[in-house]
């Protein structure tokens, strides 16, 4: 992907949503190897995934997650676990409560409150 990235904003442009999808697989396995730097990477891709798609768009609340995850996996519990309660209530919004998606988010929530040390929250996810 890092090799990709070039060419496919001087082809497609910086914004197009196949480069867009092409730096959220870059920032992953980025993270993958240097978790403590996935966050931040996440963050700025989270902002242009807002700015070009929107804060609805399927591609930005999967971002939300990813960035949700990398706050965990860099030692922020507490972070991780309010960042997918804010993802789990807009994907209830947007998708439902019975979509796939909005179930990951509430089983990643139980997840993080657990980790945090709020066993009582992860149970009532």
């Amino acid at each position: 992907y890092e090799e990709l990235l070039p060419d496919l904003a001087r082809v497609l442009g910086p914004d197009h949503p196949d480069t867009l999808a092409a730096r959220g697989n870059f920032v992953h396995w980025r993270g993958e190897a240097d978790s403590a730097n996935a966050a931040a990477e996440h963050t700025r891709l989270l902002d242009d995934l807002v700015r070009v798609l929107g804060p609805d768009h399927l591609h930005t609340l999967t971002a939300r997650g990813n960035l949700a995850h990398w706050l965990g996996e860099s030692g922020d519990a507490v972070g991780a676990a309010a960042a997918f309660k804010e993802l789990l209530d807009d994907r209830e919004r947007i998708l439902g409560p019975d979509h796939l998606h909005t179930l990951t988010a509430r089983g990643n929530l139980a997840h993080w409150l657990g980790e945090s040390g709020d066993a009582v929250g992860a149970a009532a996810a």
